[in-house]
């Protein structure tokens, strides 16, 4: 239900719909999202039930999405810029040569040329790092300049109840006044745990997939993958768990050997491992299941992003493309995460534009 019928947001990089989706069930009204990779439109109309616009958005005017907005509407503009220029795995790159670093100078552009009250951006830690980073520095400087209230925090996703352990960078800000995230929801004595999001999910094989839901599926394994998941503990490492003969080659050159968690099995516990666009292989990361002998299915990973366990990422089985929605998956911002953001954002609307609080 929408709480407050006049704010409403446009999703900058929406992809599947995470962020928006959270949005919604805050109570904000979104008028469309934009991304410039098309194999999102299923998952964001049907799930956000809004406007998807296949679009680069370097290519998108202000103009445009000004008349997206009503006249009375109270504007939020809000975007996660994809992350993979300023991940950890990828930092030591030119960043001067991958075009998407300069998303976040477009993101600037349209909140200069639509002028909304609200902003909000989700994105990784590290782009908090200001020699190899300045491009956020130069994002919250823009913001200020145009008068905005700027507020940011790297957040840990199991204080508010999002079953992974991923710590993102979150900024909102206000033409209105002092804004901020909503205190967190959980401790780490109610962290929700892997079985507490996915273990009432239906047993499967290694390649299977539930015959009550097509998403619910495992990639396959091959022989010898299968002997090492079958030799993993949860929690454990394949130093310790695995024959020698189960070992990788790369597994015993120095560099290697820091990698202790590909392979791994998550416990039931605690937390999962953040999810990435890799996260339904278990030579990513500690991607097996705790106790079955598979890399976590589709529904397991987007279950431990905070999905709703019915969210649908394509129309039927046949339309499905494994590693292309593992992607999808990996990539979204956790829609939990979205709903604390707009519930935070509705709660400053309350305060600073309804006269509950003078400026």
């Amino acid at each position: 239900m929408i709480v407050k019928k006049n704010i409403a947001a446009i999703d900058l990089f929406c992809g599947i719909g995470g962020l928006s989706y959270g949005f919604k069930k805050a109570g904000i009204e979104i008028k469309a999202g934009i991304d410039i990779d098309k194999s999102c439109r299923y998952a964001f109309e049907t799930n956000c039930k809004s406007k998807f616009i296949n679009k680069d958005i370097s290519e998108v005017k202000g103009e445009e999405l000004k008349f997206l907005y009503d006249k009375n509407h109270i504007k939020i503009l809000a975007g996660c810029a994809p992350c993979q220029p300023f991940s950890s795995y990828t930092y030591k790159d030119d960043k001067q040569k991958d075009h998407r670093w300069q998303l976040l100078y477009e993101f600037t552009r349209l909140i200069k040329e639509i002028k909304p009250v609200i902003v909000s951006m989700e994105n990784v830690p590290t782009l908090l790092n200001f020699k190899k980073a300045p491009v956020f520095y130069d994002f919250i400087n823009s913001l200020e300049k145009e008068g905005y209230f700027v507020w940011h925090r790297i957040v840990y996703a199991p204080d508010y109840g999002i079953p992974q352990k991923r710590k993102r960078l979150v900024l909102l800000a206000s033409k209105l006044g002092n804004i901020e995230l909503l205190p967190p929801t959980h401790s780490p004595d109610n962290y929700v745990t892997v079985k507490d999001a996915i273990g009432h999910l239906e047993k499967i094989n290694s390649g299977e997939c539930s015959k009550k839901d097509f998403i619910h599926k495992a990639s396959n394994l091959s022989d010898k993958n299968l002997k090492r998941i079958k030799q993993s503990m949860p929690g454990g490492s394949w130093k310790k768990d695995w024959d020698d003969e189960l070992k990788l080659a790369c597994h015993i050159l120095d560099k290697g050997k820091t990698y202790v968690s590909v392979y791994g099995r998550m416990k039931w516990n605690e937390p999962s491992p953040t999810m990435t666009t890799f996260c339904t292989g278990i030579g990513n990361g500690r991607f097996g299941h705790p106790e079955q002998d598979r890399a976590i299915s589709l529904r397991e990973a987007a279950i431990l992003q905070s999905f709703p366990n019915d969210y649908k990422f394509v129309d039927k089985a046949e339309n499905l493309k494994f590693g292309k929605t593992s992607k999808h998956i990996g990539n979204a911002v956790p829609p939990k995460l979205g709903e604390i953001i707009g519930k935070s954002i509705i709660k400053h609307m309350k305060e600073y534009h309804y006269g509950n609080k003078k400026e």
